[in-house]
């Protein structure tokens, strides 16, 4: 079925609200205040999901989309729109999570970060379809989009005809600048280093090639200065960092003269972290698992959880080593104001926010919350 409507506001997760008879509409390809034919693509008790298929009113803001499997692929939620718009809609996203979320009137502004909006990613996750062509799923679908000859505009250089040369059809391969691992199966293969070897300031770390990095390029020096500057550590404090991966906030507090312990669950991970920042300790196991050998007080606290947050209980007993400052690196702003909101009834508030947009083209943004206790 396809309607004829006028958006209405950007919602989380790269959709714009539209209203027919009555009932939502969440509505990809499209901008709010365009007028707009869409297709109606699933239909549901409370809302609809729909697809914009012609623009009969644009409005400022909407441009060409560079590549030419943007209306296919799921990767990419905003290639139709410049960048001011796409931060003015990251940012009403982060301003409407929090406000709803965690009950915080956000006056900051996503902003936007060196490298311009392709050729920033650092690591891409694609599959390869029955003919051996890599390419990215297609949005809410299985089905394979192959990529187009120019390959993925927002990738850094990935070595695509290394990786298709020996790919099995329906693998999923995960392409990073100077190697690539295919994981199909829990079969590994690579070509090129394993780990990948990243500079970040003066240290140096090594991340395995299908393990956890920052994708944009610039995000690990954007993020590690964000939390610097909020918690401003001193020499000789305690810090914890949880879910602290290969260990780049730990490798920055130690370089502050910090002492440092920290918690991840992946074995390999800790492995890592424990050769690129020697000088601290760390334990692998979950967060919440780990929450009893917790210390009784500690100066900072950072945390890097994934994308459901940390969660009540982990925001719970971090409150209650009674730290002077916590840094919450997220990717998901609604799981961020869930948090900030369970870290306010446990005491403490977030005295600055700052939204970064490391994913460019997308509808993801990263925040950092700097907390304290109320005063």
């Amino acid at each position: 079925m396809t309607v004829e409507l006028v958006l209405g506001p950007v919602a989380h997760g790269g959709f714009v609200v539209g209203r027919h008879d009555g009932k939502v509409l969440f509505v990809t390809g499209g901008l709010p205040g365009e007028r707009v034919s869409v297709e109606v693509t699933e239909r549901g008790r409370r809302y609809d999901r729909a697809r914009v298929v012609e623009v009969l009113e644009a409005v400022p803001g909407r441009v060409e989309p560079p590549c030419a499997i943007a209306s296919e692929c799921g990767g990419c939620d905003w290639q139709f729109a410049d960048q001011p718009t796409q931060l003015d809609l990251k940012t009403a996203v982060v301003e409407e999570q929090l406000r709803r979320l965690a009950g915080i009137d956000w006056g900051g502004r996503v902003e936007a970060v060196p490298g311009g909006l392709t050729g920033w990613r650092t690591r891409t996750r694609l599959a390869v379809d029955d003919e051996g062509r890599l390419g990215f799923r297609a949005r809410r679908s299985h089905a394979i989009v192959p990529l187009p000859e120019a390959g993925c505009l927002i990738a850094d250089h990935a070595p695509y005809d290394d990786a298709t040369r020996v790919a099995e059809p329906r693998a999923e391969v995960i392409v990073a600048v100077g190697t690539w691992a295919d994981t199909c199966l829990g079969q590994k293969l690579g070509i090129g280093p394993d780990p990948v070897r990243q500079q970040v300031f003066d240290r140096t770390f090594e991340v395995a090639a299908d393990g956890f990095w920052q994708a944009h390029r610039e995000a690990p020096e954007v993020l590690t200065r964000a939390v610097l500057e909020g918690l401003e550590p001193q020499r000789g404090e305690s810090a914890l960092d949880l879910y602290c991966g290969v260990g780049l906030f730990a490798g920055a507090l130690i370089d502050s003269g910090c002492r440092v312990s920290g918690v991840e669950t992946g074995n390999a991970a800790v492995a890592l972290a424990r050769r690129n920042v020697p000088e601290a300790r760390f334990t692998a196991a979950p967060v919440e698992r780990a929450l009893r050998d917790f210390p009784d007080s500690v100066d900072l606290v950072v945390l890097d959880p994934p994308r459901k947050g940390a969660g009540e209980k982990v925001v719970r007993a971090v409150a209650g080593m009674a730290p002077r400052a916590i840094a919450y690196v997220a990717c998901d702003p609604a799981a961020l104001a869930r948090d900030l909101a369970h870290f306010a009834d446990h005491g403490y508030v977030a005295s600055d926010i700052k939204g970064f947009d490391l994913f460019p083209m997308t509808h993801h943004v990263e925040c950092v919350a700097i907390l304290r206790a109320r005063g």
